[in-house]
């Protein structure tokens, strides 16, 4: 029982860890290239793979935070659900 709960928390944080650092990668993306980043292939990656991330966050998140910040907002969101796994991963 205990090797299939290591096992799904393991899994959940390699994907987060995908996800973090595909976020990380997009905005040092996006300050490189500029205005330009809407036709880099690399950055449309990136977005791909942060999507399902981003558009999570702004479900859960209110109409007032614009969404500008909703990227920045994930990346605090998915680090510290990777922070608490990884606490939940130490106690199993």
């Amino acid at each position: 029982m205990a090797n299939s709960e290591f096992l799904i928390i393991s899994l959940l944080r390699a994907l987060i860890e995908v996800a973090l650092l595909a976020l990380l990668g997009q905005g040092v993306l996006a300050s490189l290239a500029g205005v330009g980043r809407a036709t880099n292939p690399v950055y449309r990656l990136f977005q791909v793979i942060t999507g399902p991330a981003i558009k999570a966050v702004r479900f859960i998140t209110p109409r007032q935070i614009i969404d500008k910040h909703v990227p920045l907002l994930a990346f605090f969101l998915l680090f510290w659900l990777w922070i608490f796994l990884a606490y939940v991963k130490r106690i199993i």
